[in-house]
């Protein structure tokens, strides 16, 4: 009787365990419906897959509050187990932060990863040569410009080669059309989007296109910083590019989202979401046959060259403290996958790292985002260090500055390296 009843005890009690590991719950941090709905089922998928429940914690919509919001929990231990990252400027910054999981040996074990675009994969790799983020969608940044306004006043739509090219045609574009000839994002009030969208787009052309030395120091002081402001300092004094608009709160919305659809403002750094987002399909105020009247022209470099920026787009990544890691590794792989990616391009306008999307039924019926995944195989970026989440926002603050007409682009430069030093300490910088 006895050993009856111990048996029914232990019976009782495992099944109690096995009730409890099916109830193991994983927590993901996502912001904004478009990235929730996105990733509706992948979620599902992963809870009848590993038997869990998917808690979404829906963070703060705009990526600085988000990321704000984020690095609040991480740093006081209760942040969820598995979340995206607004921007990869923040990412070095959260590895040495102690914040991130290494996944280096899983992701490249993984069968998805031999067929992500080289550029996703080097974009991963931290500078201590771990990857800890899953970089399964990709930014692919140009300048998109006003084919139908340029061609009616007889301006040519032909690749600038040089950035005096690109300024020359901002002015000519201004002098016969009255339009603002060209903008890149500028200020605090844009955030990172100051970096993200803008100065590295200069800067990979520049004298000085990686702003990170062999020793992991921060090469701000380089000629080519200050004459990537300069080029900031010829659009803003020569009044090229709008600047009210981007003192204020949300800066994008007038010049992206008004300026542009209506022909007053010819071309603007924009991403490949901006076709189905910002002036197309899911846009508010389309541009009628967007995808015919505006154009793309790479980057110009300084002196030559041309330059297709990638970064990695939102990726997501594990809490180190998360209570159950290896579980939150495999929901990462599949967050990595095909299907995944091409429900974020179709909701987001991102582009898939993965070459395989291409063979995707529902990407093909993305139309707007098919060349230009097939341009991600030429994709150039800016390798990363500690500090890029400082140097985003120094960025920001100098071109605040220009912006205002309170500096040149030798004061720009200063204003960038002070406060990056005075954040981080004088040894960072070179």
């Amino acid at each position: 009787m006895k050993k009856t009843v111990i048996g029914g005890l232990c019976a009782i009690l495992l099944s109690a365990v096995s009730t409890l590991a099916h109830a193991e719950t994983i927590r993901i941090a996502n912001h904004g419906q478009a990235g929730i709905d996105a990733m509706k089922s992948t979620v599902e998928k992963i809870e009848k897959k590993y038997g869990v429940t998917v808690e979404v914690v829906e963070y703060p919509a705009p990526d600085k509050d988000y990321l704000t919001k984020l690095l609040t929990e991480l740093g006081a231990g209760n942040a969820p187990d598995l979340f995206s990252i607004p921007t990869t400027a923040a990412v070095a910054d959260m590895v040495e932060a102690g914040y991130l999981a290494p996944v280096t040996k899983e992701i490249k074990a993984w069968d998805g990863y031999a067929n992500f675009y080289d550029v996703a994969k080097q974009l991963a790799v931290s500078p201590d040569g771990e990857t800890y983020v899953m970089p399964f969608m990709l930014g692919i940044q140009e300048i998109y410009y006003r084919k139908d306004v340029l061609d009616k006043a007889g301006i040519s739509t032909e690749q600038p080669k040089t950035w005096k090219d690109l300024l020359d045609r901002a002015a000519e574009i201004k002098k016969k059309t009255g339009a603002y000839g060209l903008l890149f994002p500028a200020g605090v009030s844009w955030g990172s989007g100051a970096f993200d969208e803008g100065f590295q787009h200069l800067i990979v052309g520049s004298k000085t296109p990686q702003l990170v030395d062999a020793d992991g120091k921060l090469d701000l002081n380089g000629e080519g910083v200050k004459d990537v402001f300069d080029v900031y300092k010829q659009l803003i004094d020569n009044d090229l590019m709008p600047t009210q608009p981007l003192l204020g709160p949300e800066p994008w919305v007038v010049p992206k989202y008004q300026m542009f659809p209506a022909g007053k403002l010819a071309a603007t750094t924009c991403g490949s979401w901006c076709y189905i987002f910002d002036w197309g399909r899911e846009s508010k105020n389309p541009i009628p046959e967007v995808t015919k009247v505006v154009g793309t022209w790479t980057v110009p470099g300084q002196s030559g060259g041309q330059y297709v920026l990638a970064n990695l787009a939102a990726p997501w990544a594990i809490n180190a403290k998360s209570a159950n890691v290896e579980l939150a590794k495999k929901a990462l792989m599949e967050i990595g996958s095909v299907e995944t990616q091409v429900s974020y391009a179709a909701r987001i306008g991102n582009i898939p790292s993965s070459k395989d999307a291409a063979k995707n039924a529902d990407f093909q019926k993305l139309t707007e985002l098919v060349p230009i995944h097939a341009a991600a195989e030429k994709g150039t970026f800016l390798k990363q260090a500690s500090g890029f989440g400082t140097v985003s926002e120094g960025v920001a603050r100098a071109t605040e500055a220009l912006l205002r007409k309170e500096t040149d682009a030798a004061g720009a430069q200063k204003i960038l390296v002070d406060y990056v030093k005075e954040t981080l300490g004088d040894d960072v910088v070179k």
